[in-house]
């Protein structure tokens, strides 16, 4: 048997569909950040056992609630309220054995959809994540797009977590990734600051994709002119516009996060120059 864990903030919207996708589970945890809306109603109608603390940052939030909540089963599955267990990905699960078990942690494969409802085959290349867990062996390192790591083998699952970054409109989205920016950018000093190292052999060959984005990306943030680097990569390389308007669409929405990343970075670096001036 299987425990899930949902993560939340003001998720009225998503979280029916979210809960439904998984009403086959009898241990649904929906970890909650004070939603200001009705979220937390929904989630205890539907029978969720509802955790709440206030959100501080990605893999703090995650770590935290690895340790304090009180999953029923030995695995965990970890979905975010704009994600849906396919029918596919449920029988999968449905038909898991934990016991028999011999890895610490399973990736499952996610698809993005535009807000057309298309799937974006190319522009999003539908990587594996490590979702489904044992919380014994899992924690998350970074403040943003946080890096699993897991204490023992990772194995692969069948099947999709379908995933609707676009439910609540481009508004959404974009206020969402200004936020991620501002982590980004945070991140991004901390490293400087820090001398730390990426690696390119990480950055191409890890198996772990959390692992391998991070490296990716702090060997992307030296680039010159990267918002751009960012759109040609995805149009030309992953062939984005093979998905049509929305691919093209989607590729521009990404550089444009890019350059907010690049924006913010030098917000920040300025401010840190001008304490210095001061001090």
């Amino acid at each position: 048997m299987i425990s899930v864990l949902i993560l939340t903030k003001n998720e009225q919207q998503d979280l029916p569909g979210c809960l439904a996708s998984v009403a086959w589970a009898d241990d649904v945890h929906v970890f909650d950040s004070f939603s200001e809306d009705l979220t937390v109603t929904i989630a205890e109608k539907a029978g969720a056992t509802i955790t709440r603390r206030k959100f501080d940052n990605w893999s703090a939030h995650q770590n935290w609630g690895l340790v304090n909540i009180p999953f029923k089963y030995e695995w965990v599955l970890y979905i975010d309220a704009d994600e849906r267990v396919s029918e596919s990905l449920k029988q999968v699960l449905q038909n898991f054995k934990g016991d028999e078990a011999t890895a610490s942690a399973f990736e499952i494969r996610r698809r993005d959809f535009a807000w057309n409802g298309r799937w974006l085959k190319h522009a999003q290349i539908s990587p594996y994540y490590i979702r489904l867990f044992r919380p014994g062996k899992m924690r998350y390192e970074r403040l943003v797009n946080p890096v699993s790591v897991v204490t023992g083998p990772v194995q692969r699952l069948d099947g999709f977590l379908d995933h609707y970054p676009f439910s609540k409109g481009f508004r959404a989205w974009v206020q969402r990734h200004l936020s991620y920016a501002d982590m980004e950018a945070a991140m991004r000093l901390k490293d400087m600051g820090e001398g730390k190292n990426f690696s390119l052999k990480k950055a191409l060959f890890s198996k772990d994709f959390t692992e391998k984005r991070y490296h990716q990306k702090g060997l992307f943030y030296r680039l010159p002119g990267r918002p751009l680097v960012k759109w040609m990569y995805m149009m030309f390389v992953r062939l984005a516009f093979l998905d049509g308007s929305a691919g093209v669409t989607y590729a521009t929405l990404q550089s444009i996060y890019e350059y907010f990343i690049s924006l913010k970075t030098a917000e920040l670096i300025s401010a840190r120059t001008d304490r210095a001036k001061k001090g």
